[in-house]
């Protein structure tokens, strides 16, 4: 379904006042219209120790479309494995908080969090499976106008996780954008780059009021990311 308008936050994200940190702020809420609001404005959510923390990059992690680097080993994945797009979205987030994974960080309010914002119509996943339906992989994010907020990733298949960025990157189309927060060798090998913080900001205000990528067309099996080589 459409994304269902929210009511407005009554927090304020005010880049001009962040410190020249990740962290920019502290404390607020997890109410859908506060974490839309904190995209909007280019941060993003994560708890540490307890404490619901507020992160923009002083570098951040984007991908553009048109740079995805997909390799002679992941286009043969992409044959091999089915996409998916919104059919497990709690699965693919479970997954993901798995709290056996390294640097795992997805708590419960993290997680019903970004479930409720999927009912609403705002996070959305995409998920692959292998030949039997299995979900082997998936990532989830929030989608606002022509940005994804890419939040996480898993597999449990090789290159998994990376068709479903694929996927994705489809379906963001060339005039989008892929936040992935902070850049990775792994990441950076498949052409994600770093822009300063600045930048991200400035190109956020021709992004998040685009109109957006149709979710409900998107939505169900895929055989293959089209447009891959």
């Amino acid at each position: 379904m459409p994304a269902v308008p929210l009511p407005p936050s009554p927090w304020e994200f005010r880049p001009e006042l962040w410190p020249r940190s990740d962290c920019v702020a502290a404390g607020a809420d997890l109410e859908p219209s506060t974490v839309v609001e904190a995209y909007r404005h280019g941060a993003f959510p994560m708890p540490d120790e307890g404490d619901l923390l507020w992160w923009s990059p002083v570098e951040r992690g984007v991908l553009e479309p048109s740079a995805l680097r997909v390799s002679r080993s992941l286009r043969q994945a992409v044959r091999r494995l089915t996409v998916t797009v919104d059919t497990a979205f709690a699965e693919v987030v479970d997954a993901c908080a798995d709290p056996r994974r390294p640097g795992a960080w997805i708590d419960r309010g993290i997680r019903d969090a970004y479930v409720r914002l999927h009912e609403l119509g705002w996070a959305h996943s995409v998920e692959t499976r292998d030949a039997d339906g299995t979900l082997v992989g998936g990532l989830y994010g929030l989608s606002v106008g022509r940005l994804f907020a890419g939040e996480s990733m898993f597999h449990h298949a090789r290159d998994a996780s990376k068709v479903a960025l694929v996927a994705l990157v489809d379906a963001v189309g060339p005039e989008g954008l892929v936040d992935v927060q902070w850049a990775t060798p792994h990441l950076e090998s498949l052409g994600v780059v770093r822009w300063p913080r600045e930048r991200y900001l400035g190109a956020l205000h021709g992004l998040v009021d685009a109109p957006g990528p149709d979710w409900d067309a998107l939505r169900g099996p895929i055989s293959r990311a089209e447009g891959t080589p």
